[in-house]
């Protein structure tokens, strides 16, 4: 038996489904001066599926430091996946 609450995210992976995978690229194929690599992800299905990913970011200019960002896509049931949220993870 799952202790995953029913309408909750599920935990972290680092393991990535394609699914997850394919989410992400879709959600950030526009997005222009930030590099978002993802390092792991948690789903929540609902009326399609919510993601949030724990990235590493990366500003495209040269000598840019990179830090840590959330960043939340939804991958509706028909249509694209978008981004609903990014957010800079302070450590």
């Amino acid at each position: 038996m799952s202790n995953v609450m029913v309408g909750a995210y599920g935990p972290f992976s680092t393991q990535l489904s394609k699914e997850a995978k394919e989410a992400f690229a879709e959600g950030t194929e526009r997005l222009a001066g930030v590099k978002y690599e993802p390092l792991a992800a948690a789903s929540q299905v609902v009326s399609g599926t919510n993601y949030a990913f724990f990235c590493n970011a990366n500003i495209v200019a040269p000598g840019s430091a990179s830090y840590p960002a959330m960043v939340s896509i939804f991958k509706p049931l028909q249509g694209p996946a978008a981004i609903t949220h990014i957010q800079k993870v302070s450590i």
